[in-house]
Protein backbone atom coordinates (compact mmCIF):
# COMPACT_ATOMS: atom_id res chain seq x y z
CA UNK A 1 0.00 0.00 0.00
CA UNK A 2 3.16 2.46 0.27
CA UNK A 3 3.96 2.37 -2.72
CA UNK A 4 0.31 2.33 -4.35
CA UNK A 5 -0.33 5.94 -1.91
CA UNK A 6 2.70 7.32 -2.81
CA UNK A 7 1.79 7.31 -6.41
CA UNK A 8 -1.31 8.42 -6.01
CA UNK A 9 -0.11 10.96 -3.81
CA UNK A 10 2.14 12.00 -6.93
CA UNK A 11 -1.26 11.62 -9.27
CA UNK A 12 -3.05 13.45 -7.54
CA UNK A 13 -1.02 16.37 -7.00
CA UNK A 14 -0.67 16.02 -10.86
CA UNK A 15 -4.07 16.30 -12.14
CA UNK A 16 -5.54 18.55 -8.90
CA UNK A 17 -4.81 21.80 -10.79
CA UNK A 18 -6.69 24.96 -12.12
CA UNK A 19 -5.40 23.56 -15.71
CA UNK A 20 -8.35 20.75 -15.19
CA UNK A 21 -10.95 22.86 -14.18
CA UNK A 22 -11.56 24.76 -17.77
CA UNK A 23 -12.89 21.24 -20.10
CA UNK A 24 -14.73 19.78 -17.10
CA UNK A 25 -18.03 20.02 -15.93
CA UNK A 26 -16.73 22.00 -12.84
CA UNK A 27 -16.19 25.15 -14.37
CA UNK A 28 -19.95 26.06 -14.85
CA UNK A 29 -20.66 26.02 -10.75
CA UNK A 30 -17.08 27.79 -11.04
CA UNK A 31 -18.28 30.61 -12.95
CA UNK A 32 -20.84 32.14 -10.36
CA UNK A 33 -19.91 33.44 -6.56
CA UNK A 34 -23.31 33.66 -5.03
CA UNK A 35 -23.77 30.21 -2.90
CA UNK A 36 -27.65 29.61 -4.24
CA UNK A 37 -26.11 29.91 -7.47
CA UNK A 38 -23.13 27.43 -7.07
CA UNK A 39 -25.37 24.97 -5.50
CA UNK A 40 -27.87 24.87 -8.40
CA UNK A 41 -25.44 25.07 -10.77
CA UNK A 42 -23.19 22.00 -9.47
CA UNK A 43 -26.70 19.81 -9.40
CA UNK A 44 -27.27 20.18 -13.10
CA UNK A 45 -23.90 20.03 -13.65
CA UNK A 46 -23.32 16.93 -12.22
CA UNK A 47 -26.38 15.74 -13.44
CA UNK A 48 -25.99 15.85 -17.41
CA UNK A 49 -22.21 15.11 -16.81
CA UNK A 50 -22.41 11.91 -18.80
CA UNK A 51 -20.82 10.88 -22.37
CA UNK A 52 -18.89 13.03 -24.32
CA UNK A 53 -16.99 15.80 -22.74
CA UNK A 54 -17.21 18.45 -25.43
CA UNK A 55 -20.99 17.57 -25.35
CA UNK A 56 -21.43 18.16 -22.25
CA UNK A 57 -20.02 21.67 -22.05
CA UNK A 58 -21.92 22.68 -24.90
CA UNK A 59 -25.33 21.23 -22.96
CA UNK A 60 -24.40 23.21 -20.31
CA UNK A 61 -23.21 26.44 -21.47
CA UNK A 62 -27.06 26.24 -23.62
CA UNK A 63 -28.85 25.74 -20.34
CA UNK A 64 -27.01 27.88 -17.71
CA UNK A 65 -26.39 31.04 -20.17
CA UNK A 66 -29.54 30.32 -22.64
CA UNK A 67 -31.97 28.99 -21.29
CA UNK A 68 -31.17 30.30 -17.30
CA UNK A 69 -29.94 33.53 -18.66
CA UNK A 70 -26.74 33.36 -15.67
CA UNK A 71 -28.76 34.07 -12.60
CA UNK A 72 -29.64 30.03 -11.83
CA UNK A 73 -31.55 31.27 -8.53
CA UNK A 74 -33.76 34.14 -9.69
CA UNK A 75 -34.63 31.51 -12.52
CA UNK A 76 -35.48 28.52 -10.31
CA UNK A 77 -37.60 30.64 -7.85
CA UNK A 78 -38.87 32.82 -10.71
CA UNK A 79 -40.76 29.64 -12.11
CA UNK A 80 -39.48 30.57 -15.83
CA UNK A 81 -38.94 27.11 -16.72
CA UNK A 82 -42.89 26.41 -16.60
CA UNK A 83 -43.24 27.65 -19.79
CA UNK A 84 -40.51 25.62 -21.74
CA UNK A 85 -41.39 22.76 -23.62
CA UNK A 86 -41.39 19.81 -22.01
CA UNK A 87 -39.87 18.02 -25.39
CA UNK A 88 -37.15 19.96 -25.80
CA UNK A 89 -33.86 17.94 -25.36
CA UNK A 90 -31.22 19.67 -23.09
CA UNK A 91 -28.70 17.00 -22.82
CA UNK A 92 -28.90 13.26 -24.14
CA UNK A 93 -32.14 12.01 -22.12
CA UNK A 94 -32.60 15.20 -20.40
CA UNK A 95 -35.30 16.92 -21.55
CA UNK A 96 -37.00 20.17 -20.34
CA UNK A 97 -39.31 17.73 -18.75
CA UNK A 98 -37.08 16.51 -16.73
CA UNK A 99 -35.51 20.28 -16.43
CA UNK A 100 -38.57 21.06 -14.44
CA UNK A 101 -38.98 18.58 -12.25
CA UNK A 102 -35.40 19.38 -11.16
CA UNK A 103 -36.17 23.11 -11.00
CA UNK A 104 -39.36 22.67 -9.30
CA UNK A 105 -38.03 20.24 -6.57
CA UNK A 106 -34.85 23.15 -6.49
CA UNK A 107 -37.55 25.99 -5.50
CA UNK A 108 -39.64 24.03 -2.86
CA UNK A 109 -36.10 22.85 -1.12
CA UNK A 110 -34.72 26.54 -1.26
CA UNK A 111 -38.20 27.80 0.25
CA UNK A 112 -37.87 25.30 2.94
CA UNK A 113 -34.24 25.12 3.60
CA UNK A 114 -32.59 28.13 2.40
CA UNK A 115 -29.77 25.69 0.62
CA UNK A 116 -29.81 21.94 -0.33
CA UNK A 117 -26.57 21.43 2.63
CA UNK A 118 -29.46 21.15 5.88
CA UNK A 119 -30.76 17.67 3.58
CA UNK A 120 -27.08 16.30 4.24
CA UNK A 121 -26.28 17.40 7.66
CA UNK A 122 -25.74 15.13 10.11
CA UNK A 123 -25.99 12.02 7.93
CA UNK A 124 -24.19 9.61 5.69
CA UNK A 125 -24.05 11.09 2.13
CA UNK A 126 -26.13 8.24 1.07
CA UNK A 127 -28.67 9.45 3.37
CA UNK A 128 -28.49 12.90 2.05
CA UNK A 129 -29.06 11.96 -1.38
CA UNK A 130 -32.51 9.51 -0.32
CA UNK A 131 -33.37 12.91 1.43
CA UNK A 132 -33.03 15.20 -1.56
CA UNK A 133 -34.81 12.67 -3.82
CA UNK A 134 -37.84 12.62 -1.09
CA UNK A 135 -37.97 16.32 -1.57
CA UNK A 136 -37.99 16.24 -5.43
CA UNK A 137 -40.62 13.49 -5.49
CA UNK A 138 -42.76 15.51 -2.65
CA UNK A 139 -43.35 18.44 -5.00
CA UNK A 140 -43.29 16.52 -8.25
CA UNK A 141 -46.38 14.22 -7.50
CA UNK A 142 -44.70 11.77 -5.99
CA UNK A 143 -42.45 10.62 -8.77
CA UNK A 144 -39.30 9.75 -8.29
CA UNK A 145 -36.22 11.03 -10.98
CA UNK A 146 -33.87 8.96 -12.93
CA UNK A 147 -31.47 11.50 -13.04
CA UNK A 148 -31.04 11.31 -9.67
CA UNK A 149 -29.68 7.89 -8.84
CA UNK A 150 -31.46 5.28 -6.18
CA UNK A 151 -28.29 5.04 -3.25
CA UNK A 152 -31.30 2.63 -1.81
CA UNK A 153 -31.01 -1.26 -3.17
CA UNK A 154 -34.59 -1.85 -5.06
CA UNK A 155 -35.81 -5.03 -5.58
CA UNK A 156 -33.48 -7.32 -7.17
CA UNK A 157 -30.85 -4.67 -8.21
CA UNK A 158 -28.12 -3.56 -6.61
CA UNK A 159 -28.10 0.21 -5.30
CA UNK A 160 -26.62 2.96 -7.67
CA UNK A 161 -23.04 3.97 -7.09
CA UNK A 162 -24.32 7.72 -7.39
CA UNK A 163 -21.57 8.58 -8.94
CA UNK A 164 -22.48 12.42 -10.44
CA UNK A 165 -24.37 13.41 -6.69
CA UNK A 166 -20.82 11.77 -4.99
CA UNK A 167 -18.89 13.94 -7.49
CA UNK A 168 -21.51 16.92 -7.12
CA UNK A 169 -20.54 17.11 -2.90
CA UNK A 170 -17.15 16.84 -3.77
CA UNK A 171 -17.43 19.89 -5.65
CA UNK A 172 -19.18 21.49 -2.50
CA UNK A 173 -17.42 19.88 0.42
CA UNK A 174 -14.07 19.62 -0.39
CA UNK A 175 -11.94 22.61 0.34
CA UNK A 176 -8.76 22.30 -1.26
CA UNK A 177 -8.20 25.94 -2.80
CA UNK A 178 -7.53 24.90 -6.69
CA UNK A 179 -10.86 22.63 -8.04
CA UNK A 180 -13.37 22.18 -5.90
CA UNK A 181 -15.24 24.70 -4.32
CA UNK A 182 -16.02 23.88 -0.31
CA UNK A 183 -19.02 25.91 -0.06
CA UNK A 184 -20.68 23.50 2.94
CA UNK A 185 -19.45 22.95 6.24
CA UNK A 186 -21.62 20.15 7.03
CA UNK A 187 -19.90 17.56 5.78
CA UNK A 188 -16.57 16.93 6.17
CA UNK A 189 -14.21 15.43 3.54
CA UNK A 190 -13.73 12.58 5.53
CA UNK A 191 -17.71 11.85 5.00
CA UNK A 192 -17.35 11.87 1.38
CA UNK A 193 -17.56 8.66 -1.01
CA UNK A 194 -15.41 8.02 -3.92
CA UNK A 195 -17.91 9.15 -7.57
CA UNK A 196 -16.96 5.82 -9.23
CA UNK A 197 -17.08 5.91 -12.87
CA UNK A 198 -15.43 3.39 -15.56
CA UNK A 199 -12.56 4.58 -15.34
CA UNK A 200 -12.23 4.96 -11.40
CA UNK A 201 -13.19 1.49 -11.25
CA UNK A 202 -10.93 -0.06 -13.83
CA UNK A 203 -7.54 2.02 -12.59
CA UNK A 204 -8.82 0.78 -8.90
CA UNK A 205 -9.19 -2.73 -9.74
CA UNK A 206 -5.81 -2.91 -11.38
CA UNK A 207 -4.31 -1.53 -8.28
CA UNK A 208 -5.68 -4.14 -6.61
CA UNK A 209 -8.00 -1.39 -4.20
CA UNK A 210 -11.39 -3.01 -5.36
CA UNK A 211 -12.48 -6.59 -5.82
CA UNK A 212 -15.92 -6.08 -6.74
CA UNK A 213 -16.78 -6.59 -10.48
CA UNK A 214 -19.93 -4.51 -10.44
CA UNK A 215 -20.02 -0.61 -9.86
CA UNK A 216 -22.34 0.13 -7.57
CA UNK A 217 -22.73 1.14 -3.88
CA UNK A 218 -20.97 -1.76 -1.94
CA UNK A 219 -17.87 -0.99 -4.84
CA UNK A 220 -18.61 2.91 -3.71
CA UNK A 221 -18.15 1.62 -0.25
CA UNK A 222 -15.06 -1.11 -0.53
CA UNK A 223 -13.28 1.36 -2.49
CA UNK A 224 -13.76 4.53 -0.34
CA UNK A 225 -12.87 2.43 2.45
CA UNK A 226 -9.16 1.48 1.20
CA UNK A 227 -8.40 4.75 0.16
CA UNK A 228 -9.75 6.36 3.72
CA UNK A 229 -7.07 3.87 5.12
CA UNK A 230 -4.47 5.98 2.91
CA UNK A 231 -6.08 9.76 3.73
CA UNK A 232 -8.67 9.15 6.40
CA UNK A 233 -9.20 12.79 6.42
CA UNK A 234 -9.25 13.56 2.68
CA UNK A 235 -9.92 10.14 1.26
CA UNK A 236 -11.41 11.41 -1.78
CA UNK A 237 -8.62 13.88 -3.51
CA UNK A 238 -7.55 10.60 -4.55
CA UNK A 239 -10.65 10.73 -7.05
CA UNK A 240 -8.37 13.09 -9.37
CA UNK A 241 -5.96 10.46 -9.47
CA UNK A 242 -8.03 7.56 -10.79
CA UNK A 243 -9.93 9.56 -12.81
CA UNK A 244 -6.92 10.88 -14.49
CA UNK A 245 -4.93 8.00 -14.83
CA UNK A 246 -7.75 5.77 -15.82
CA UNK A 247 -9.00 8.45 -18.77
CA UNK A 248 -5.49 9.19 -20.26
CA UNK A 249 -4.52 5.12 -19.58
CA UNK A 250 -1.57 6.21 -17.63
CA UNK A 251 1.26 3.84 -18.11
CA UNK A 252 2.40 3.50 -14.50
CA UNK A 253 -0.60 1.06 -14.28
CA UNK A 254 1.53 -1.26 -15.96
CA UNK A 255 4.11 -0.54 -14.02
CA UNK A 256 2.68 -1.00 -10.63
CA UNK A 257 1.14 -3.89 -11.58
CA UNK A 258 3.97 -6.15 -12.71
CA UNK A 259 5.64 -5.46 -9.54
Amino acid sequence: MERIKAVLDEKAAQYNCTQFIENDPISFPHSFSRKEDVEIVALLASIIAWGNRKMILRSGNRMFNEIMHSRPYEYVMGGEWESLDDRMNIHRTFFASDFKYICRGLREVFAKYGSMEPLFAGCSTWDGIERLRNEFAAVNGGESTRHISNPIPAKGKPASACKRMHMMLRWLCRKDGIVDLGIWDSVHPSQLMIPVDVHVARTARLLGLVTRKQNDRRTVEELTSRLRELCPEDPIRYDFALFGVGEAGDTFIGTMTEE
